[in-house]
């Protein structure tokens, strides 16, 4: 099984794969790895704020990995922001059957109540420098990926009450 998790920034996607890599021990792969390699090494001119441009870059690399996997049998996770909306397009049905997709977005009012929250926990997996994350840039990336999810007939996982819930669910277990 292939689980794709993309979502909003700060939405929890690398602490949710860590979740299911410890329940299941289903390897994972962070898009943002693979992201810093190919810009540490030179093997791209595109800067890390080139989100558009990254992920037409690095989807063609990820949705090959994925099939691979699929071909031998493999389970992988695969997370990160840049898993275009139009992915099920990529893959043939009996690959689809072989893939869950997860996508995390909160809600504004859930941004407004728990700002502080997610900037704090923003760091909980991985270093993270939130220099400017402000709400309002959260809020507008949280509405553009629940806008790509509903114009591509994808679910979302909806953060909106109670964060440690909502996780709780996808993976069966504690925070």
């Amino acid at each position: 099984m292939i689980i794709l998790i993309t979502g909003a920034t700060h939405t929890g996607k690398t602490l949710l794969a860590q979740k299911l890599l410890e329940r299941y021990c289903y390897p994972y792969l962070s898009i943002d790895h693979l992201k810093m390699g190919l810009i540490r090494s030179g093997n791209t001119t595109l800067m890390v704020e080139d989100d558009e441009a990254l992920t037409a870059y690095l989807w063609p690399i990820v949705r090959e990995m994925v099939k691979t996997a699929i071909e031998n049998r493999q389970n992988l996770i695969v997370e990160g922001c840049y898993i275009p909306f139009d992915w099920q397009g990529n893959f043939d049905a009996h690959y689809i059957a072989e893939i869950r997709f997860l996508c995390l977005a909160m809600t504004d009012a859930y941004i407004d109540a728990h700002f502080d929250d997610i900037v704090r926990h923003g760091s909980d997996i991985e270093a993270r420098l939130d220099e400017d994350c402000t709400t309002e840039g959260l809020k507008r990336d949280n509405r553009m990926v629940r806008e790509g999810c509903k114009q591509h007939g994808l679910p979302v996982v909806l953060i909106d009450v109670d964060y440690e819930q909502t996780m709780q669910k996808l993976w069966g277990g504690p925070l």
